[in-house]
């Protein structure tokens, strides 16, 4: 008797448990580091669980990366998931449609490469998660000076999930920390790839840094 009476006194909160797993919460993650450290590779990972789990997804891509194609997303590795190309955050919502109660009607976004995307896409990325809906953002956190790069620094500080994945440096075996330009160009955005641009640990960077 005493244990029938226990049970329903837990009654109400295993109701609420149960409701709150069919609740969809909503929530921004970052995969950042440097290139060749497989943030695309994780992102694609993920949206293909989600894809498996019969959830509704998108994921988007700057239109400037045709590195490997025009639409899809592509690892290094040659891993793609099809992707819709913009040009500034805001076409993120607009391509979204809304269901019967006025909510998105996606479950998962994915944004590749986000370092090239304007800064607009912070808050794109809270509108979304603010209301239900599971965001995924993969991209640089520094450029190859070393500095902050584009809305990742500022999303990583509104994320409720930060995942930092390195590549290893090519000169030391050391886990890479910037990825440390090979051509003469000054400009903040260059697509590129290995004959551009190599993984370096900060100390190989360092002196690589202050020996010109």
């Amino acid at each position: 008797m005493q244990f029938l009476k226990r049970l329903c006194n837990f009654a109400p909160i295993m109701t609420v448990n149960l409701e709150g797993e069919q609740h969809r919460q909503g929530r921004i993650e970052v995969i950042c580091g440097s290139m060749f450290s497989g943030k695309t590779e994780e992102l694609i990972r993920r949206m293909k669980r989600a894809t498996f789990a019969r959830q509704r997804v998108i994921i988007f891509k700057p239109q400037i990366d045709k590195r490997y194609s025009v639409s899809n997303v592509v690892s290094h590795d040659r891993n793609e998931i099809p992707s819709t190309p913009i040009t500034c955050a805001s076409e993120i919502t607009g391509s979204l449609g809304r269901d019967e109660r006025g909510g998105y009607a996606i479950d998962v976004v994915g944004v590749d490469e986000a370092q090239f995307i304007d800064n607009g896409l912070v808050a794109v990325c809270n509108e979304l998660a603010d209301n239900g809906v599971r965001v995924i953002v993969a991209g640089l956190d520094m450029d190859y000076k070393g500095e902050p790069f584009g809305p990742i620094p500022s999303l990583c500080a509104v994320a409720d999930d930060v995942t930092k994945v390195h590549a290893i440096c090519v000169r030391c075996g050391a886990l890479a920390y910037v990825s440390h330009r090979l051509v003469n160009n000054d400009s903040q955005v260059l697509i590129g790839e290995q004959a551009e641009y190599e993984p370096l640990c900060r100390e190989c960077y360092n002196k690589l840094r202050y020996s010109k």
